[in-house]
């Protein structure tokens, strides 16, 4: 063999290695079902949700597809076809849970992340080994929101604080229990009142609760209704009180937004995401809180003094080294 020949051989030989190499680790598929119409946006939690999966899709050696359901038949074929791909892991929306679960059991070896998993009627009290849940402690969040609300009301010489809920079931009611919680922690005395527009659509309704709030004498009025809670944040502004934002930041509506209740969807994709590619993603549940920053307060308003701004750290550091145990709704 002549030198020239051992050198193609030598090389062809690690050509041949590295593909093989290559061959056994190739990249994880990873799929998302999303809403029709849901753009990648940090200002809706389905959007965020996009967010998380884009940045995992750029960051990650993964190979990532969503794929939108068509409302009359919802997520099943969707899942059945990601399944049926031979996907890795696939992530479906949390009021998807039911039906995750029921396709999970046909596939165990494809990994199924809800994100937001939640306790009550719309989500199973038993979950397949492959699903895996995705908790966000958004009373926690509610509670930094209802003790930075209530200081502001009392400096302002005000004695009430007020929220505009959509409909009574634990996605709503946990930031309710957090943040009348929080409220009492940082005035004991404050009242804190909540009605329930019982719609998710209507802002003209939610209005109009926000706007009997305010003339009870509520100084900081809390979205927690969705889109229809849009309409609450306009009555606040409307009237010269404080908004306080739910789910995203929603500090953009205007300066009368005095925080939002943040729960970080895309930092639970994207955490979820690399734990999977690292071989560090354990089976069960896994919980985002104020300590791993899963929820926070979004973008204060500059208007908030550094003093009431000091307090809400210490409370935030309280809750995250577990000295604060914030309640939690049954269900």
């Amino acid at each position: 063999m002549t030198m020239r020949s051992g050198l193609a051989a030598a090389l062809l030989l690690t050509m041949l290695v590295g593909a093989v190499g290559n061959a056994a680790t190739p990249r994880p598929r990873i799929g998302m079902v999303a809403y029709a119409g849901s753009e990648p946006t940090p200002r809706t939690p389905d959007g965020l949700t996009l967010v998380g999966f884009l940045r995992a899709e750029r960051a990650l050696p993964i190979r990532g597809h969503i794929a939108y359901m068509a409302p009359p038949q919802g997520p099943a074929p969707v899942l059945k076809s990601f399944g049926r791909s031979g996907y890795d892991m696939v992530f479906a929306p949390a009021l998807e849970a039911r039906a995750v679960n029921t396709v999970a059991r046909g596939f165990r070896g494809v990994r199924f992340v809800v994100i937001d998993w939640q306790l009550g009627r719309l989500f199973p009290a038993r979950h397949a080994r492959n699903v895996y849940p995705a908790v966000f402690r958004a009373e926690q969040a509610g509670y930094l929101a209802g003790y930075l609300a209530a200081s502001m009301a009392a400096r302002e010489g005000r004695r009430m604080i007020s929220a505009v809920a959509g409909f009574r079931f634990y996605g709503v009611t946990r930031w309710l229990v957090g943040y009348r919680a929080g409220a009492k922690k940082a005035v004991p005395r404050i009242a804190v009142r909540i009605d329930y527009s019982q719609d998710f659509a209507n802002p003209a309704k939610c209005r109009r609760v926000a706007l009997s709030q305010i003339a009870a004498g509520s100084r900081v009025v809390f979205n927690v209704a969705g889109a229809c809670g849009l309409g609450a944040l306009r009555a606040a502004r409307e009237k010269g009180v404080w908004g306080v934002g739910v789910d995203v930041d929603q500090s953009h509506l205007g300066p009368h937004i005095l925080t939002s209740a943040v729960m970080r969807l895309d930092r639970g994709v994207f955490d979820t995401v690399r734990k999977f590619v690292r071989g560090k993603l354990e089976p069960g549940t896994t919980v985002y809180g104020v300590r791993n920053g899963g929820v926070e307060l979004g973008r204060i308003s500059p208007k908030v003094p550094k003093w009431i701004l000091r307090k809400v750290e210490d409370i935030r550091r309280r809750i995250a080294d577990g000295t604060i145990r914030v309640p939690r709704p049954r269900g």
